[in-house]
């Protein structure tokens, strides 16, 4: 779709991060688009993640751009340090980097589109809205639309528009389950990794996300409960600890409704750890307290097996720093996540030029990359900048392919190789064993 000085009706399917990211803009463009975003989870507000996040460039700088609400959204962390297993500190480097949440940029995220009022910003709304942009800002809201419960089936070209099939998937509603459909002239595909838009779109195999053969188990601890040793080692510090097999790492995030206060901020903790696929204790892992298998996430909410976390915290004592071994045993609603790799499209896909250049996909949807990179949430924040460029015609959509595909690959591929290498590598045959990999990442989480 060319650049066009008409009004679009626009739907973003996917309402987390990239689908947020990628509809402000558009929002906001002179053209007063008009943007839905489609969002499949049965309830209004998007649980929280309980996940911290490394806030590469692209995230800062559509922070910087498009939050009207000026709070600050983030914890300085201002140097990296590297434990051996007695805790010591064995290596360190300064380096300054944003550390926030899933949660605070869930929150910013909507309360730039449509004026959702929670957590973070949830007394800034009068401030804005009597601001010197507020009649602007108030007018965007009016054409912003966040439907709830609402999962894609399908897309097809209905003369020069683009019809969404629907089902209702609110809960509690007397709807629920039954179809319904809607007409815009554009639609962004931000569905996450396991998204069905791209398998709908690009009919592509490559698109199914394969184990990586390890997890992460997550968690974070009130940094007042952690003793002077620990404190030290992850208060506006970010901190790894790596070993054959096993890699961990911790920082400082806001604490509950994106809180910077110090005292009510939250340690943030990612612990990898080997379980082949056919495995008992894989299958364990993923099995939540009341016996539901879950494929890929085991959510938040203290929903962890008790054997499997309990098994998980003697290890902690045996093979962790004991600044780590503390924030695992603090943990009180620890979640798991599968590791998977979704590969990108080859460069030259027309991922922006979908059903006759009236579809695109962004972030996730694009490609899904290991963790260890820190660049899932700084990819959808690029992906986003990129699209309202191409709307704007300041690049084409062959140059908006490009440069989505070419970040999508190469971060796809270094997240394999570092996964690889962390997990599963002879680490001893490496230079720098305990530094090498967290080094990678610091280049990694600079976007």
């Amino acid at each position: 779709m060319a650049s066009t000085g008409k009004t679009l009706d626009i739907a973003i399917v996917g309402g987390s991060l990239g689908g947020l990211f990628a509809a402000t803009p558009l929002l906001r463009m002179p053209q007063k688009h008009r943007v839905t975003i489609l969002e499949r989870s049965g309830t209004p507000l998007l649980h929280d993640q309980g996940a911290g996040v490394v806030a590469g460039g692209s995230v800062q700088k559509w922070v910087e751009k498009f939050d009207v609400f000026g709070k600050e959204a983030r914890v300085t962390s201002k140097t990296r340090t590297y434990l051996n297993r007695e805790g010591q500190i064995v290596d360190r480097e300064d380096l300054t980097q944003w550390m926030t949440s899933w949660d605070l940029l869930y929150q910013l995220g909507r309360a730039n589109f449509d004026g959702q009022q929670s957590g973070h910003v949830a007394n800034q709304w009068d401030q804005v809205s009597d601001g010197p942009d507020g009649e602007r800002v108030k007018e965007a809201w009016g054409r912003a639309k966040y439907e709830y419960g609402r999962a894609v089936e399908g897309l097809e070209l209905a003369g020069d528009k683009v019809q969404i099939s629907w089902r209702d998937t609110r809960e509690g509603s007397p709807q629920k389950g039954e179809p319904g459909t809607l007409v815009v002239d554009f639609v962004v595909c931000a569905d996450g990794p396991s998204s069905g838009m791209r398998k709908m779109l690009l009919n592509d195999k490559a698109s199914q996300r394969i184990y990586a053969g390890y997890v992460a188990f997550r968690g974070t601890v009130p940094e007042t409960e952690l003793d002077d040793p620990a404190r030290d080692a992850f208060v506006e510090k970010f901190t790894f600890f790596h070993t054959q097999g096993i890699q961990i790492l911790g920082y400082t995030i806001p604490g509950a409704n994106g809180d910077l206060e110090l005292g009510k901020r939250l340690v943030n903790w990612v612990w990898y750890w080997n379980f082949p696929e056919d495995s008992e204790e894989y299958k364990e892992v993923l099995t939540d307290s009341n016996g539901n298998r879950h494929r890929y996430t085991l959510p938040t909410g203290g929903h962890i097996g008790e054997e499997v976390w309990n098994r998980q915290k003697g290890r902690a004592k045996e093979v962790l720093p004991p600044q780590f071994a503390q924030l695992v045993q603090k943990t009180q609603k620890p979640f798991v996540q599968a590791i998977t790799d979704v590969t990108a499209p080859a460069q030259g896909a027309p991922v922006g030029r979908l059903l006759g250049g009236k579809a695109a996909l962004l972030g996730d949807a694009l490609a899904g990359f290991c963790p260890h990179t820190a660049a899932s949430t700084s990819q959808a924040a690029f992906d986003a900048l990129m699209l309202e460029r191409a709307f704007a015609g300041e690049i084409t959509w062959g140059q908006y392919e490009e440069n989505v595909l070419q970040y999508a690959n190469t971060w796809q591929r270094k997240g394999v190789m570092l996964g690889t290498c962390s997990q599963f590598e002879n680490i001893s045959t490496h230079a720098s064993p305990l530094t090498m990999m967290a080094r990678d990442q610091q280049f990694a989480s600079r976007d």
